[in-house]
């Protein structure tokens, strides 16, 4: 008769039972990723050191002419930065003045945007009279950015007109002499 060892048949089926039930492992596997993104709404003006300019007129040199604006700037470029939200797709950029001078319109126009940047960007308004009410220079943003400094974004073009009545906001009539007069620009980017 042969001796048979139970304990070590016992051991080698535990041993075999228990790596049945510890073997969870199949063909595929999960895991889960936590994605956030932050909702943006940046706007500024480039280049910043010298986004402050001067306008200005030219006296007539002959009398019976009237004085003459100088040339338009367009030194300064619009950049913005924006992730839409879910309950408001697009965004806008207003303008507004907070200064109105007496008998001089101030004209500003973005161009279309150019350079470096991607994404749903905005569509710029036709010229634009400031005044000290917002007004949409910029339309149409989505999730977009401009690219950041000069020849970024939309170039903007700032000229000057001594006032001609109805067609415009101000009168010739209400110009004055001034050495200097110093007007805010503010650029605001919203939800529309």
């Amino acid at each position: 008769m042969k001796k048979v060892n139970f304990p070590l048949i016992l051991s080698l089926v535990a041993l075999a039972f228990s790596a049945q039930m510890h073997a969870q492992d199949t063909n595929t596997d999960n895991h889960t990723i936590t994605i956030s993104v932050p909702e943006v709404a940046l706007v500024d003006i480039e280049p910043a050191a010298t986004k402050n300019i001067t306008l200005g007129f030219t006296a007539p040199t002959e009398a019976g002419n009237p004085v003459i604006a100088n040339a338009a700037n367009t030194t300064l470029w619009l950049n913005y930065s924006s992730i839409k939200s879910v309950a408001d797709p697009t965004r806008n950029v207003s303008v507004k003045l907070n200064a109105i001078i007496p008998g001089i319109d101030i004209h500003v126009t973005a161009a279309a945007a150019t350079g470096a940047g991607g994404g749903t960007l905005g569509t710029p308004a036709a010229q634009l009279t400031l005044s000290a009410a917002d007004q949409t220079i910029v339309s149409g943003i989505g999730s977009a950015y401009t690219g950041n400094g000069a020849n970024n974004g939309h170039n903007l073009t700032y000229a000057l007109a001594p006032g001609s009545g109805p067609g415009g906001v101000a009168v010739y009539a209400d110009l004055q002499a001034v050495a200097t007069t110093v007007a805010t620009v503010t650029y605001t980017i919203s939800d529309n």
